[in-house]
């Protein structure tokens, strides 16, 4: 059996991560989870912040929306 098919198998047995984490639970807090995902994968494609502009200004609007501005010490850049 090839490496990549030994990786796959052992992927496919090992049990899943249903248990969010810290990092989980405060995006999630946020009411931003799907804008935040959004971005992060624009970023994790393109690997250029510059490219995702779009996705960026999604993210800010929501978390203005949903108050996080002022429940956290935010700074416009």
């Amino acid at each position: 059996m090839s490496a990549k098919l030994d990786w796959h198998a052992t992927m496919n047995t090992e049990p899943a991560d249903e248990e969010p984490d810290d990092w989980d639970k405060r995006i999630f807090s946020t009411g931003c989870a799907d804008e935040n995902a959004r971005l992060t994968d624009c970023y994790y494609e393109k690997k250029d912040w510059r490219a995702c502009k779009h996705e960026m200004e999604a993210f800010r609007e929501c978390w203005k929306r949903k108050g996080n501005d002022k429940r956290v010490e935010t700074k416009e850049a």
